[in-house]
């Protein structure tokens, strides 16, 4: 898709382009307009009183003035740097030229050219070249929208991408601005979509912050709860306590940060926010996969000042990726009733069963303790619509078949699950190599598979014809697909991929191979990912706000009510037209339990892990906990009836 009012240029000016993206339909739930939207109403007005929404002229002193409803940008007459001024705040100061560093050449600026503006389209442009000791030619582009400067770099030459600095100078011109000078600020207030500890939904603008496809338990990666966020950051003036609400009053105006490409463009593993002293800037991380043969163009950066809070810029993020065509439009089509059906899943069951007999908890992924644990539920008058099979159902993970120890007949079992009934989803361990031949693996450089290529033809294929035997009636006949472990998409310079894409674009081709197929196989499947990306809404049907807590931390213990409430926010925000699985593992204590098990008729389809007791404490359900999950699940029906 192409946007028509949008006055870039449009030629190609990456080295392998793709076709615009064919988004799938999604199904929408009503957009979430409490917040107010000053900024927007006002420049409404402005376009529909006829006057011009942004002017730029240049100054007699060789400066570049742009005049917009919500900011004023000046440009330096040097072309080094621009200025930014909006509702009062301390003016942000941005590193125009950029480092687009490649495998062995380090991208360091030797010159830069005072700025060109042109005013004869729809949008004033300002263009800012320079010399690059690692390309031929390069250039900062900023579009000066009524919403805010948009802005790109972009580079002549031939070379393979290393990491990308937006906002930042690597200077090579001696004197006092010489090295890597990065971007000015007077924020306080940091607020990311990425979850990071779950005690915290705000951070200090001094803080460093990661959005993108890789995460795990180690330190400095525990960013996997959404892989990935928006790429969408917002700063505040205010300072903040870190467990404040971000929609909470008070914290004046938020600016956001948004990139935003065709999603097969975002061929980088994360998108990193560095702060230095008073300073900060963003890079992104490529690692080498992405080539350079002719010209590239970076994804592009929208600044946009005035948002009430930081849902707020994201609802106007995602709205900016629409109107660009790099995220499919919220459908107002119908979407299966029994996706909205209260959900049990057996993962926080079967570590309860784990630390009761001293088992590992993939190992009680057994048809018989599943029928135990609904059972239970069905003796307490509890009768999930969907039932979730998960970690370890498979007799190997890459390999797609039921452990016929496990589950002698899983075929036949899911036909009494449709004859009761329910529904019946399968746990999905994305990027697993077990049982995958190693030509079909993204691998080392001595051969070892690290994660299943989707870019391979053959691994295409491989997951297609296993999803069909998953889904298919005359297959296992299976409803859908919960897929975990998104976080581990490979990262590595050495790594090798039969495609040309990688980061976030080769996760979306996983994605969109196995959403095909399961809608191939099954038209009504639900799949189910933790993907809240504005263009992944595309190649999912209901995103999981995932486990609670880190249980790796040295401290896990948080208030878990107000972490799933931001992260449902970010969910709504970016992905409207998606339903959000609430999830119901790891909770803290029971006390903790109950209280995140009555929130969740708020935030999304009520999950639930456990039937007798808790897995981490031990803490025993009482009488009264059932008679609340029956009152929560019959609420929330009689809402679908209505």
């Amino acid at each position: 898709m192409t946007d028509h009012t949008d006055p870039r240029p449009r030629e190609n000016t990456r080295a392998s382009r793709p076709a615009p993206e064919d988004f799938r339909a999604s199904r929408p739930a009503p957009e979430d307009t409490r917040a107010s939207r000053p900024d927007a109403e006002r420049r409404a007005a402005e376009h529909r009183h006829g006057e011009p929404a942004v002017t730029a002229e240049r100054t007699a002193a060789g400066e570049i003035g742009v005049t917009a409803p919500g900011y004023r940008l000046t440009v330096a007459a040097d072309g080094t740097t621009a200025r930014l001024l909006a509702g009062g705040a301390y003016p942000v100061e941005f590193q125009l030229p950029g480092a687009l560093d490649r495998t062995g050449a380090v991208d360091e600026t030797l010159s830069v050219a005072a700025p060109v503006l042109d005013t004869s389209g729809p949008a004033p442009v300002v263009t800012v070249t320079r010399r690059s000791t690692a390309w031929d030619h390069a250039e900062t582009r900023l579009v000066c929208t009524p919403e805010g400067p948009e802005f790109s770099w972009s580079v002549r030459g031939a070379g393979r991408l290393e990491s990308v600095a937006l906002f930042a100078t690597r200077s090579a011109r001696g004197g006092r601005g010489s090295g890597l000078c990065p971007s000015g600020h007077d924020w306080q207030t940091l607020f990311t979509p990425s979850p990071g500890p779950p005690r915290r939904l705000l951070r200090g603008a001094g803080e460093s912050a990661v959005i993108g496809a890789c995460g795990d338990a180690r330190p400095g990666r525990g960013h996997w709860f959404f892989t990935p966020a928006p790429l969408c950051l917002a700063l505040t003036g205010a300072r903040l306590p870190d467990d404040t609400d971000p929609a909470a009053p008070g914290a004046g105006e938020w600016c956001t940060l948004g990139l935003g490409a065709p999603v097969r463009e975002l061929t980088f593993t994360q998108l990193r926010y560095v702060p230095s002293d008073q300073g900060w800037h963003l890079s992104c991380d490529y690692e080498g996969h992405t080539r350079v043969d002719g010209a590239f163009r970076t994804p592009a950066l929208l600044v946009s000042p005035g948002h009430p809070d930081p849902y707020a810029g994201l609802r106007a993020h995602r709205r900016w990726l629409e109107a660009h065509g790099w995220a499919p439009a919220p459908d107002p089509g119908e979407r299966p009733a029994w996706w909205s059906e209260p959900m049990f899943c057996g993962w926080g069951a079967q570590t309860a069963r784990a630390r009761d007999t001293g088992r590992p908890a993939p190992a009680l992924a057994t048809q018989r303790e599943y029928d135990a644990h609904l059972a239970v539920l069905e003796a307490h008058g509890l009768v999930p619509g969907t039932v979730v099979v998960d970690d370890k159902w498979q007799r190997v993970y890459g390999s797609w078949e039921p452990d016929p120890v496990k589950w002698p007949d899983l075929r036949a079992w899911i036909a009494y699950r449709h004859a009761r009934g329910q529904k019946v989803l399968l746990w999905w361990r994305a990027w697993a190599t077990e049982g995958v031949p190693e030509e079909f693996c993204v691998r080392t450089p001595d051969g070892v598979p690290v994660a299943l290529d989707p870019g391979h033809p053959g691994a295409r294929v491989l997951l297609a014809g296993n999803i069909d035997r998953l889904l298919a009636p005359d297959g296992l006949d299976a409803d859908g697909l919960k897929i975990d472990f998104t976080a581990d998409t490979p990262s590595g310079h050495s790594l090798t991929t039969a495609g040309d894409r990688w980061g976030l674009a080769l996760l979306y081709d996983q994605l969109a191979t196995i959403h095909d197929a399961a809608k191939g196989a099954k038209p009504d499947a639900l799949v189910v990912t933790h993907t809240p990306h504005p263009a992944f809404a595309a190649v999912t049907d209901m995103i999981r706000l995932n486990d609670m807590l880190r249980l790796d931390d040295p401290d896990p213990r948080a208030r878990v009510v107000p972490q799933m409430r931001y992260r449902a926010a970010v969910a709504r925000a970016a992905c409207p037209g998606l339903l959000t699985d609430t999830d119901d593992w790891c909770a803290p204590d029971l006390a903790q339990w109950r209280a995140y098990g009555a929130a969740k008729r708020e935030l999304g389809v009520p999950a639930l892990y456990v039937t007798t007791h808790l897995d981490r404490t031990g803490e025993e359900l009482q009488e009264c906990d059932y008679a609340a999950l029956r009152e929560q699940w019959e609420r929330w029906r009689d809402r679908g009836r209505r």
